[in-house]
């Protein structure tokens, strides 16, 4: 995509929407954000509110999503009740935001003449089959509404392709970790949880015996995915996974987080959650052939930079996030 280049981000002011937002100014890129506040914090875009415009809006507002999909070249969709107990306790609201807002921006984008869609979908889609390493061509198996819908987003995307040629992109996060990240709620991110702990003199919490294992990966590599899900046309139309490719255990990672803060406090065991994937690493060959792209920052160094960021300053922060 050349000229000046135009970009939507929905979900702007969350986690991993926040980053996406500064790594779009770093390339060049005027960026509109679309967030209704309800998770997303407008601190998170401190480093680069004067360089974006933030529209603060519901995504399943038709109107609104219509306005802000007007006069740009890619959307990159991130908008999402994450939460699997929330997908499960109010499921008509998830089921909304999840998946009817995800139709109605496509349709917005398909109206407005949209270069490109990049979809945030989830790993959770592969569920708990014993299948390893996790690759794109293996049947869905959702274990949650939240699953569901975001294997719906997928499947709407890959739709709109082939009916309405409007091209898109599903880009299949597995643990994406880093700064910013809340550690708060019960099924809470494990990296955040255990470096809150960590860093507050606490034992941090393990269920079941820590053997179970997952596949980490850092925001600014998830950052660099969607750049080159823009700008490749051999991605269009593909659903790719983002990981590290690399399989780590609770109980490893534990013991990371311990050495890197110096913390002396053993981990306390307590009973395995119900339904918790046992272990889960992907193959990332396809989003290497597809993107050119391919992981760049191990768990440690993403552990380092994630440790500290909270002392940084924000040019500082900035230039890691772009790593």
């Amino acid at each position: 995509m050349s000229g000046s280049r135009r970009a939507l981000v929905t979900g702007g002011a969350g986690f991993i929407g926040s980053h996406l937002v500064e790594g779009l100014v770093a390339d060049g890129w005027r960026v509109r954000v679309l967030d209704d506040f309800s998770s997303g914090r407008e601190e998170n875009l401190a480093d680069v509110r004067d360089r974006v415009d933030v529209v603060q809006a519901d995504v399943c507002d038709l109107e609104a999503v219509a306005a802000a999909v007007a006069g740009v070249d890619a959307v990159f969709h991130l908008a999402a009740i994450p939460s699997v107990p929330q997908s499960i306790d109010q499921p008509l609201r998830a089921d909304a935001v999840n998946v009817h807002a995800t139709l109605g921006l496509l349709e917005a984008s398909r109206r407005a003449g949209v270069a490109r869609v990049v979809f945030a979908a989830s790993c959770a889609v592969y569920g708990d089959a014993p299948q390893l390493p996790k690759r794109e061509d293996l049947p869905p198996a959702p274990l949650s509404p939240y699953a569901l819908h975001k294997l719906a987003g997928e499947h709407y995307c890959l739709l709109y392709t082939r009916l309405h040629a409007l091209p898109t992109v599903a880009l299949r996060y597995f643990n994406v970790y880093g700064p910013r990240q809340n550690p708060d709620g019960d099924y809470a991110a494990v990296i955040p949880r255990f470096l809150r702990d960590a860093q507050e003199g606490k034992p941090v919490r393990i269920f079941g015996d820590g053997a179970q294992t997952r596949d980490f990966v850092y925001v600014g590599d998830v950052v660099r995915a969607n750049l080159s899900a823009v700008e490749s046309e051999r991605a269009v139309g593909r659903v790719l996974n983002v990981a590290s490719g690399r399989e780590t255990s609770v109980r490893d990672l534990a013991t990371l987080v311990g050495e890197l803060l110096g913390s002396g406090v053993a981990p306390v065991h307590e009973a395995q959650r119900p339904g918790d994937v046992l272990r889960s690493f992907a193959d990332v060959a396809a989003a290497a052939d597809r993107l050119g792209w391919t992981p760049q920052i191990d768990l440690r160094e993403g552990l380092e930079r994630t440790v500290a960021s909270a002392g940084s300053s924000g040019a500082d922060r900035e230039g890691r996030i772009a790593g």
